[in-house]
C-alpha cells in the first residue's frame, strides 16, 4: 500500500507540475518576447501561405482561369454570405491580436499587425476569386471584410476591450438534402455551406454597458440574423422559382466565456476558442412575414 500511496503522490505531483508549466507557457508575456513573436509570425505566415496554396490547387484548379474581373453579388443569399465575411475577418483579427499579446507585443502593434490578419488573408482570397471564371472579385465582400476588422479595432480604440462579440451558431436544415452539391453533404460541409442553418450574432456584455451590480460579469444579450428558404443565391433562379426566402431576426441571451474567472490558463485558452460559438439559450424569433416564434433552445 505504501508503494501505491507513493505512486499516487508522484502522479499528482507530475500532473500539478505539468499544469504549472503549461500555465506558464500560456501566460502572456509582460514584455516583448522575441522568440515568441518570431514563432507567431512564422506560424501565421506559414499557415496562411499553405492555406492559399491549398485553395489554389484543390479548389480554384478545378475551374477555368480568367482575366481579373469584378462582380456585384450583394443581393445573393439574403446577405448571409456577407455576414460570413464579417465573422471571419473579426475572428481572424481577434486571433492575430491575441497571439501577439501572448508574445508581449505592444498594444499599438497588436492592432496594427494582429487585428488586420483577417483583412489581409481574405483580401488575398478575394483576389484569387477575381482571376476565376466561376467567381469574381466582390467589392461587397471586401466591404464586409473591412467591417469585421473595423468592429474589432473600433472597440479596442473606444473601450480597450471587446464589449460586443461577433458570434456564430448553426443547426441542420432539410434544404441541404435538396441541394447537397450547393449546400453541403453531411454535417461538416453543411456547417460551412448551408446558409439556411447559420445565424450570426452581435453579443453585447450587459454589465460593461449598464455598470450595475447584481448582473453576472459573463452575461450577454445577443441579437441575431439568419435566413431561411434559400436553395440558390438569387431569388429569380429559373430552376428554383418557388423559394420562400425569409429573413429572421433573433433576441436571446449568451455567455462571454472569456469573462468566467479561472486561474487555469488552459481553461482560459479553451474558453477563448469556444467563445466564437453562441451558447444555446431560449430565443425569440421575428421574421419578415410578421411572425413571432419562441424557441425553447436555439442553436
Amino acid at each position: 500500500m505504501k508503494w501505491l500511496y507513493f505512486y499516487i503522490a508522484f502522479l499528482l505531483g507530475s500532473i500539478l507540475y505539468s499544469q504549472s508549466k503549461l500555465n506558464q507557457f500560456l501566460k502572456p508575456s509582460d514584455s516583448l518576447d522575441i522568440s515568441r513573436r518570431n514563432a507567431v509570425v512564422i506560424t501565421e505566415t506559414s499557415l496562411a501561405t499553405l492555406t492559399l496554396v491549398g485553395l489554389n490547387q484543390l479548389w480554384y484548379a478545378d475551374y477555368p482561369r480568367s482575366n481579373f474581373k469584378t462582380i456585384n453579388d450583394s443581393e445573393e443569399w439574403l446577405q448571409m454570405d456577407k455576414l460570413g465575411h464579417v465573422f471571419s475577418s473579426y475572428q481572424l483579427g481577434s486571433l492575430g491580436t491575441n497571439t501577439l499579446n501572448w508574445a508581449g507585443v505592444s498594444e499599438k502593434d497588436q492592432l496594427l499587425y494582429g487585428s488586420t490578419l483577417g483583412l489581409g488573408f481574405l483580401t488575398a482570397v478575394e483576389i484569387m476569386d477575381g482571376f476565376s471564371e466561376e467567381w469574381g472579385f466582390s467589392w461587397t465582400d471586401m466591404a464586409a471584410n473591412a467591417a469585421g476588422t473595423g468592429l474589432y479595432v473600433g472597440q479596442e480604440l473606444l473601450w480597450d476591450e471587446q464589449r460586443i462579440l461577433f458570434k456564430y451558431s448553426f443547426h441542420r436544415t432539410h434544404f441541404a438534402q435538396q441541394r447537397p452539391d450547393k449546400l453541403g453533404n453531411g454535417f461538416s460541409e453543411e456547417f460551412l455551406k448551408d446558409y439556411n442553418g447559420q445565424t450570426y450574432w452581435l453579443s453585447a456584455n450587459i454589465k460593461s454597458f449598464l455598470k450595475t451590480e447584481g448582473i453576472p460579469n459573463w452575461l450577454n444579450i445577443a441579437f441575431g440574423y439568419g435566413a431561411d428558404g434559400m436553395l440558390t443565391g438569387e431569388s429569380n433562379d429559373l430552376l428554383f422559382l418557388n423559394q420562400n426566402r425569409t429573413r429572421q431576426y433573433y433576441l436571446s441571451l449568451d455567455i462571454d466565456l472569456r469573462r468566467i474567472k479561472t486561474n487555469s490558463r488552459l481553461l482560459k485558452s479553451v474558453f477563448s476558442v469556444l467563445n466564437v460559438i453562441k451558447v444555446p439559450f431560449p430565443t425569440l424569433e421575428f421574421n419578415n412575414n410578421g411572425r413571432i416564434k419562441l424557441h425553447y433552445i436555439y442553436f
